[in-house]
């Protein structure tokens, strides 16, 4: 059974660095067959985390096709991969998009690990777009099997893992949004 993802709203009191107190909304995305099971792990992991009172304000369906964490990375992006087809019937090629989330420190670490990713893709595909997710963290499901507790270390092993060289780079680079092209 593939891996259903929603996208949680947890809304709490945050502390910052200088002490003062914060209401902040942040989301999470869990591994859940329904809306119910999400409500329950999100209140289950969150309990980990926040010593106070939270409130879940929104849970929805996330469309995230596959989540990747890499090593050294804290951040994730949305990568959108367009699948090239070729639609024998019509005579024309047709793409098909998905959202793959990947753990990276910057966009240009995010595209590589997105072609990491699609390595063994057998199609053509491009990467149209890339953009910082405002995801916090990500949770996913193990039944508590013996096969799976060693996945579940693994991920929570490269999920865990901080960049080794934390230098802030500025970038002034500005992109143009361009509509998607129709190939035909």
């Amino acid at each position: 059974m593939s891996a259903m993802w929603y996208e949680c709203k947890v809304k709490y009191r945050k502390t910052d660095e200088i002490g003062n107190q914060k209401v902040t909304t942040e989301p999470y995305l869990v591994d859940a067959l329904s809306y119910t099971e999400a409500e329950s792990r999100i209140n289950e992991e969150m309990k980990a985390y926040i010593s106070e009172e939270f409130k879940i304000t929104n849970i929805k369906v996330a469309n995230y096709a596959e989540i990747h964490p890499f090593e050294n990375a804290d951040r994730w992006f949305k990568s959108k991969v367009s699948l090239m087809a070729y639609d024998e019937e019509s005579g024309k090629e047709r793409k098909t998009n998905m959202y793959v989330l990947v753990q990276a420190n910057d966009v240009k670490e995010a595209y590589d690990n997105t072609i990491e990713v699609m390595k063994g893709t057998m199609g053509d595909y491009t990467i149209p777009a890339i953009s910082e997710s405002p995801i916090v963290d990500v949770f996913p499901y193990f039944s508590g099997d013996e096969d799976e507790l060693e996945q579940l270390e693994k991920f929570n092993a490269l999920k865990a893992s901080k960049p080794e060289n934390t230098i802030e780079i500025e970038d002034h680079m500005e992109f143009a949004i361009e509509e998607e092209e129709v190939v035909s």
